[in-house]
């Protein structure tokens, strides 16, 4: 009798719960078509999309449109390319989609921006890739340049958002605009905490971008999405990031890309595991091999000796410099540590955390340098929040 009576109270309270507080499923911006296909009927249209640019059902963003009579004059794609399989750095040539006759134009390399004659044959502009919230990673890049070149020719931008995997938190040195670089173009921490949606409008509401005027931007924001929701991409977002463990460590470990140390590269456990070749930085062993995806990885055929962080609680981490910090101080020759210096401070966004490093700082005097940069974005980042 006691446990009929709590079941049926369980379920009277539920009853009397707002419908926006019980599950409901997480709608992409790119599912609500009702929402920007009338932007797009009778227009010619530009898409910015990768292998990312999918609903839930796996169905991609340009069939659904050629599907429903939507007329697609120009694919432009990011870093590792519209199949999104190209290598770190490697260069993505221009070419044709064979199934669908289109052409696609690569954004990475030589040609960041779209040019005044690339978007002549277009109406309107449409973004849809993930991104995972972390400034290094060049999707964003991306976003921003289709911004200045959708301002600078008048032509409107739609953006269909996706959540962050990143989301549910804001971390690490703001961007000194010094160091400026196509890892990092606007003043945002490593790790912002905001969608390619939010961005965009802090990016255009800012004045960040570098032309006389905004961009006439729309976003479709996701529905049912909170910035305190986990998200495990469908599909990996490039060929190193191969699952959510890659993605949550991907901040703290993009770092070593300056360095002697190898973050998995070559491996298959690409942004969870590091190490260098010498025993000191620990008992765990791996060799990088070069192989599609990750071409000429550092250490190359070399034993490396470091941590398997594949057991780390990622998602109550966050960004560290514990890392970092750990494998400096073990480094046999430390003038040799930081091969790459000026790469590094590009990504970090500033070259004190590479000297506070060597100068032999802790990681808590580190972050108390950049506390009140950090602080004062916290509080921008709400003026431009689609989700709680």
């Amino acid at each position: 009798m006691g446990q009929r009576f709590f079941k049926l109270l369980a379920i009277i309270v539920l009853l009397m719960l707002p419908f926006n507080l019980i599950a409901q499923s997480l709608l992409l911006g790119c599912e609500q078509t009702g929402e920007y296909l009338p932007d797009l009927q009778k227009k010619k249209v530009a898409v910015v999309v990768n292998h990312t640019s999918i609903f839930s059902n796996h169905r991609h963003l340009v069939d659904s449109l050629l599907s429903l009579g939507v007329t697609i004059t120009m694919i432009f794609t990011p870093e590792h390319g519209y199949r999104g399989v190209a290598s770190p750095l490697e260069k993505v040539d221009n070419s044709t989609d064979a199934r669908t006759g289109i052409p696609i134009t690569s954004l990475y390399g030589a040609n960041t921006k779209p040019t005044v004659e690339q978007l002549n044959d277009v109406d309107v502009v449409v973004f849809d890739i993930q991104d995972i919230g972390v400034r290094y990673f060049t999707f964003s890049s991306t976003m921003h340049y289709i911004m200045e070149a959708c301002a600078e020719t008048g032509k409107p931008l739609i953006i269909l958002d996706r959540p962050n995997p990143n989301g549910h938190y804001v971390a690490g040195p703001v961007l000194n605009r010094k160091f400026a670089s196509f890892v990092g173009l606007n003043p945002v921490p490593i790790v912002y905490g905001l969608t390619v949606g939010e961005l965009a409008r802090m990016i255009n509401s800012e004045g960040w971008l570098a032309t006389s005027k905004p961009c006439t931007l729309k976003v479709v924001a996701c529905q049912n999405y909170t910035h305190q929701m986990p998200y495990d991409l469908p599909v990996p977002p490039t060929p190193n990031l191969p699952n959510r463990k890659a993605i949550l460590l991907y901040a703290s470990l993009c770092l070593f890309e300056g360095t002697e140390i190898n973050f998995g590269r070559g491996t298959d456990m690409q942004f969870q595991v590091i190490g260098g070749t010498s025993p000191k930085y620990g008992q765990y062993t791996f060799t990088p091999s070069d192989r599609p995806g990750a071409l000429n990885p550092a250490n190359e055929g070399r034993l490396c000796y470091g941590l398997d962080l594949r057991r780390v609680n990622t998602q109550k981490e966050g960004f560290t410099l514990k890392y970092l910090i750990d494998f400096y101080h073990k480094a046999p020759d430390k003038t040799k540590f930081f091969t790459k210096p000026a790469t590094f401070d590009k990504l970090a966004g500033n070259d004190f955390l590479r000297i506070m490093i060597t100068d032999g700082k802790s990681e808590k005097v580190i972050r108390s340098a950049w506390k009140k940069e950090l602080n004062q974005f916290k509080v921008l980042r709400k003026k431009y929040l689609l989700y709680p």
